[in-house]
């Protein structure tokens, strides 16, 4: 009985099993065919497109402003004077009275060469010139007393001649002796080599000790004169051609440019300068142009007080070309370029973008970009935000101004121009002060 008992049991159990497998079944059917009503009646719902906004762009309204055209040109500075010293006499060099390198005024005394023989020649001559001026004495005396006699007849005329020959002869003694006195103070004057005019004298070339000017005149330095100083420049043929009927058209003609250059402003700077910071005027333009380089030259001359520049420094000059005229100035960076020259973009009244060909001019030296063509006062140019314009599209149009870029101050850090600009802003990777670095996960302790 214990064994029919227990296969029964069992049998009972399996029954159990399988009329709740049958059930859970029934129950995921149902579950699968309500999914997939909810599946075909989201499916009935109809997708409709939401186009995304206008992008948004900065725009700015131009507008004319007074803007002098110039033309730029190379050159080099130039001493107005500069000179060698030399010895034009014989003699030791007894002493140089100035510092390789001094900046000296007219008359100061730079060397000196042994003045004893010299000093000597002119006692020499001063005696010399004393006997003569004596003789002349005497012999103007006897020329009055045969002169007295010849009258009363007590006196021959042959004797009255030869009175008056010894009286000539006596003036020109004394002439010759004065000659010879002045030459011997200018070879004394020679001992000593002056300044000739306000300047910078370079190293010498001689020691004191040294013979000078036995074989003729010995250079011992060279004195430039630096302030004023000059720039020369030249203009090509085409740029003379250009100035002469832009004049022409103001109604003015070369001949007055030539009888008053100095009417006419020059500004020049330097390779390590900003802009043209110096400013002086037209001093010479040449008479011709020549016909080999095509080229006219023309000069400019500089007040040097601080003597900031320097004979024979690389120059960028500036000459202006007339008067200050209206004219349109957007930043250089907003101007692209294709196939049919540089265009900026523009906004209309319907808040649409357009491309517009423009003529540029000359860049300004705050890094606005002159427009001679393409632009009018009024129109509004997109200056942010043109990488999200598309030629066609609408936009949404935020109000901004024309504005210079910013320009760098440079800060000299070894020789170097340091770029002292701080940017608009913050880099990607840069964290708030206040935020705090990310900490791992403490390690887990074993037990």
């Amino acid at each position: 009985m214990g064994r029919w008992e227990l296969r029964a049991g069992r049998r009972q159990e399996n029954e159990n099993l399988g009329s709740r497998a049958t059930r859970a079944g029934v129950a995921a059917r149902w579950v699968a065919l309500m999914s997939a009503g909810l599946v075909l009646a989201a499916c009935e719902e109809k997708n409709t497109y939401v186009p995304p906004p206008p992008p948004t762009v900065t725009v700015a309204t131009v507008s004319d402003q007074p803007v002098t055209r110039y033309l730029e040109l190379t050159g080099n500075t130039a001493s107005i004077n500069s000179v060698d010293l030399n010895a034009r006499v014989q003699g030791f060099l007894t002493s140089i009275n100035y510092a390789d390198g001094q900046l000296v005024k007219k008359g100061d005394l730079l060397f000196v060469i042994e003045q004893d023989v010299y000093k000597a020649n002119v006692e020499q001559a001063k005696a010399t010139l004393a006997a003569k001026q004596a003789s002349q004495v005497q012999a103007e005396a006897e020329f009055n007393r045969q002169n007295q006699l010849a009258k009363q007849d007590f006196a021959s005329q042959a004797v009255l001649d030869q009175a008056r020959a010894k009286r000539d002869a006596a003036v020109a003694d004394v002439e010759n002796a004065q000659a010879s006195l002045d030459l011997a103070q200018i070879n004394l004057g020679y001992t000593e080599v002056r300044a000739p005019f306000a300047g910078v004298v370079t190293a010498h070339l001689q020691d004191v000790g040294a013979l000078v000017g036995y074989s003729g005149p010995t250079k011992l330095a060279t004195i430039v004169e630096v302030n004023p100083i000059y720039v020369w420049f030249s203009l090509s043929e085409q740029q003379v051609l250009n100035i002469k009927e832009g004049m022409a058209k103001a109604g003015h003609q070369m001949m007055t440019l030539r009888e008053n250059p100095g009417a006419i402003p020059v500004e020049i700077g330097l390779q390590t300068e900003t802009g043209f910071p110096h400013v002086g005027k037209l001093d010479y333009i040449a008479p011709q142009v020549d016909p080999n380089l095509g080229t006219l030259t023309v000069r400019g001359i500089f007040e040097n007080a601080n003597v900031a520049l320097l004979p024979g420094l690389f120059a960028r000059v500036r000459l202006p070309l007339g008067k200050a005229l209206p004219t349109i100035l957007v930043p250089d960076s907003i101007i692209s370029e294709n196939q049919l020259g540089s265009y900026v973009l523009v906004v209309n009244d319907k808040d649409e973008v357009a491309q517009r060909q423009v003529t540029l001019g000359q860049l300004q030296p705050d890094g606005l970009r002159a427009i001679e063509g393409g632009l009018s006062a009024g129109d509004r140019v997109i200056v942010n935000g043109i990488q999200r314009a598309v030629p066609g599209s609408k936009v949404t149009v935020e109000a901004g101004k024309i504005a210079a870029p910013l320009q760098p101050t440079p800060v000299q850090d070894g020789g170097k121009s340091v770029d002292t600009r701080q940017p608009d802003t913050k880099p990607a990777d840069t964290k708030p002060a206040d935020s705090k670095p990310a900490t791992a996960p403490p390690a887990p302790q074993k037990n």
